[in-house]
């Protein structure tokens, strides 16, 4: 497997204290993942790949819905607890150590559909990323994409609790591009990455592909009922979703 900061930095985090977070987390469970998982609609029989799929949730998820998975991530230890779960789930899953940026075991238009959910911003490599996004893609074949809205979301950018809303200060949109920081329980220093809105744009077209939907999705009354923080995405959206075809 090809290494770079991305696949060196998602190596040393620890798989216990990401699962804890991953699987406890308001905005992962209440918002994006049912978001998610309604934008894709029926998947039943389509063959998907589940990139950047961490500890498996979102294959698990839609193996449960009839899909044929595909679970895919460079950090070992994650892939092995997403099968360690799938085999205790039942499911039938295969899973893949590998670089985002070169999926070369992999067959040209293998795929109905790819799903990114939370991992494109953290890739070092976007362009080849997406190239080898579209070299597995079947002609027609969709990538529903999820990111930290680069808009409202970087390293310069402070999220302010104000008489019981949120303000958000962006004091630098174009910069910095890369820097190491934290997630709140974690131990392990993570790489983060920001790009504009229009570096994200021109590589998705100059990959080959049709931008088709883009979503700010408001939160609806139930989901802000059940976290106060996904509450605050009614007036600022902190994550966008992405829809694309080949």
């Amino acid at each position: 497997m090809r290494k770079d900061s991305s696949t060196e930095c998602w190596n040393q985090v620890g798989i216990e204290e990401w699962v804890r977070i991953a699987q406890t987390n308001d905005f992962r469970n209440y918002y994006i993942m049912p978001y998610t998982l309604e934008k894709l609609g029926e998947v039943r029989g389509k063959h998907i790949l589940d990139l950047g799929c961490g500890e498996g949730g979102y294959s698990r998820a839609l193996a449960q819905r009839g899909a044929v998975v595909m679970s895919a991530d460079c950090s070992k230890v994650m892939v092995e607890y997403a099968e360690m779960k799938a085999i205790d789930e039942g499911l039938e899953i295969r899973h893949l150590v590998v670089n985002a940026k070169d999926l070369g075991s992999l067959a040209d238009c293998l795929f109905d559909g790819v799903l990114c959910s939370m991992m494109l911003m953290d890739v070092e490599d976007l362009d080849g990323t997406l190239q080898e996004i579209h070299r597995v893609l079947r002609p027609g074949g969709t990538v529903f994409i999820s990111i930290l809205h680069p808009c409202f979301k970087g390293r310069e950018t402070k999220w302010i609790k104000h008489t019981g809303s949120i303000q958000v200060l962006v004091s630098d949109y174009h910069n910095p591009k890369e820097w190491v920081g934290e997630i709140k329980g974690m131990d392990d220093p993570i790489v983060y990455r920001h790009r504009t809105l229009s570096d994200y744009v021109k590589a998705f077209v100059k990959s080959g592909f049709q931008i088709i939907d883009m979503n700010e999705p408001i939160p609806t009354e139930e989901q802000s009922r059940m976290s106060s923080r996904i509450a605050w995405l009614e007036k600022i959206p902190m994550y966008l979703f992405i829809e694309l075809k080949k």
